[in-house]
């Protein structure tokens, strides 16, 4: 993840348009400086901008059982919350 870039993440509960601070930072990698957090680094953070929800590809449940004419199927999507990445705070 770099600034300016585009990515999805798990729902969150921000309205679209609003900007939001991720604070759990695992790894901050670099073309020669990598930090790694035990189990996350001091002081980084995230700050984004939420672009909206979308929803996931579908995932087809399928539940059979053979000899008593049982079977159902179910299918289900995902809901993600599109972020901008403004800036990343090392800490």
């Amino acid at each position: 993840m770099a600034p300016k870039q585009t990515i999805q993440v798990e729902r969150l509960s921000v309205p679209e348009g609003e900007v939001t601070e991720l604070n759990r930072v695992l790894f901050i990698g670099e073309d020669d400086n990598t930090i790694v957090g035990n189990p996350t680094i001091e002081g980084a953070r995230v700050v984004a901008t939420s672009l909206g929800e979308i929803k996931g590809k579908k995932a087809t449940v399928f539940k059979y059982k053979p000899k008593i004419r049982y079977q159902k199927k179910r299918g289900h999507r995902q809901r993600h919350t599109k972020i901008l990445v403004n800036d990343i705070i090392k800490g």
